[in-house]
C-alpha cells in the first residue's frame, strides 16, 4: 500500500503527542521518520518507529529532556544529550556544528549520553543543506562480530560524509555491515533474499536469508577485515571525544541507549572551486558505465517518485502504527 507523506507525517505526530512530546517537538522528530521513508530508507522510518515507542514506554528516552553543554574547546564542544529522543538531540548538534563552521570554519560537537538517531544520514543532508561538508558517526550496542570472532562484540556503527552540490548533494550513508539490521528486517517483512551474502546463519556459513542473520546476529563487516577496523576506530572516536559510552558499556547494559556520537562540519563558502571539483569527479567517475550511481543520487530519485507516488509501507507496519 501507499500513503502520502502528509498523512505518515500526520500519524507519527498524532503518536508522538499522545506520548507526551509538546506540538513542536512532535513535528521535529515526526519530520525525520516520515522524511526518511520519503527518501526510501523504510527500516528507519515507519518501520522502526514502534520500537522508538517502546523504547519511551519503558523509560529510555525522556521526552522532556534537552542536550546541556559540557565543555567547549573553541571549535570543538561536548555536550549531554541527557537521554533525550536520540532525532533532536542529532538535529540540534548537527544544528550547532553548523554554525560553529559558520563562525570558524570548522566545528566539532560530541555528544554523549544520547538514544538512536535514526537514519545517520539525514544529519548529512541537514549540513549539506547549510551548505556545509558533514561527517557524523555513531556508536551502538555490540551486534556485529569483529573479524576472526563470531561473537558480536563491535558496533554496526554508521558512518556519514555529506558533500553539498547544487545538482543534488553528495551523501554517503553507510553501515559498518554489508547490511544494517534495519536493512535486513525489511527484506525479511518482504520475504527478499539478500542480493549479496550478508552475514552467517548459525552453522557458520554465509547467507543470502536475512532472517538467518539476524537470528545468528553475525553480520558480515563491510570489506571484511576492513569494515571490522573501521568499526572499532569509529567507536575509540565517538567515545573519547564526547566522553561518552562505549559500545562494550551499552552493550553490558543490554539496551541500546546512552550512545556516543560525533558531528563535524566545514564551510563550504570557504571553498569557491567546490562545484567544480565535485563536478569534474562525477562525470570522470562515471564515464562508460551508465548504471554508476554517486553517493545519494539513488535517494533523490526515490524522494521525487515517493512524493508523486506515495511511501510505499508495510500494512502490518501500517497496522501497528495505527493502533499506537
Amino acid at each position: 500500500m501507499y500513503v502520502s507523506y502528509q498523512t505518515l507525517f500526520a500519524e507519527l505526530k498524532r503518536v508522538l503527542i499522545k506520548y507526551g512530546f509538546t506540538d513542536a517537538k512532535a513535528g521535529a522528530c515526526a519530520e525525520v521518520f516520515a522524511s526518511n521513508s520519503l527518501d526510501g530508507v523504510y527500516s528507519h522510518g515507519l518501520n522502526r518507529f514502534p520500537v522508538f515507542v517502546d523504547y519511551i514506554k519503558e523509560g529510555f528516552i525522556n521526552v522532556d529532556a534537552e542536550p546541556s553543554l559540557v565543555k567547549s574547546f573553541g571549535v570543538i564542544e561536548q555536550w549531554n544529550g541527557n537521554l533525550g529522543p536520540g532525532v533532536l538531540n542529532a538535529k540540534f548538534c548537527m544544528d550547532r556544528a553548523i554554525a560553529l563552521a559558520k563562525q570558524n570554519g570548522m566545528g566539532c560537537v560530541a555528544l554523549k549520553n544520547t538514544n538512536h538517531w535514526m537514519r545517520g544520514g539525514a544529519y548529512g543532508w541537514q549540513a549539506a543543506e547549510a551548505n556545509c561538508i558533514g561527517i557524523n558517526f555513531t556508536n551502538t550496542i555490540g551486534i556485529m562480530p569483529p573479524w576472526g570472532s563470531p561473537l558480536p562484540t563491535i558496533g554496526n556503527n554508521p558512518l556519514i560524509i555529506a558533500v553539498p552540490h547544487k545538482n543534488g548533494h553528495i551523501v554517503l550513508d553507510m553501515a559498518m555491515a554489508q547490511y544494517s539490521y534495519g536493512k535486513l528486517q525489511e527484506h525479511e517483512l518482504k520475504g527478499a533474499e539478500l542480493a549479496f551474502a550478508g552475514g552467517y546463519n548459525e552453522k557458520g556459513e554465509l547467507s543470502k536469508d536475512p532472517a538467518a542473520i539476524r537470528k545468528s546476529r553475525r553480520p558480515l563487516p563491510v570489506g571484511m577485515w576492513k569494515g571490522s577496523g573501521l568499526a572499532i576506530m569509529l567507536d575509540l572516536l565517538a567515545s573519547i571525544l564526547s566522553g561518552g559510552q562505549t559500545t562494550g558499556a551499552i552493550t553490558e547494559s543490554g539496551k541500546e541507549k546512552n550512545v556516543s556520537q560525533v558531528y563535524i562540519c566545514l564551510d563550504m563558502d570557504l571553498y569557491p572551486n567546490a562545484q567544480q571539483t565535485a563536478d569534474e569527479i562525477l562525470a570522470y567517475t562515471k564515464q562508460g558505465a551508465s548504471g554508476v550511481r554517486y553517493p545519494g543520487e539513488q535517494t533523490l530519485k526515490t524522494r521525487e517518485a515517493n512524493t508523486i507516488n506515495g511511501i510505499p509501507v508495510d500494512e502490518s507496519m501500517w497496522a501497528a502504527l495505527k493502533n499506537l
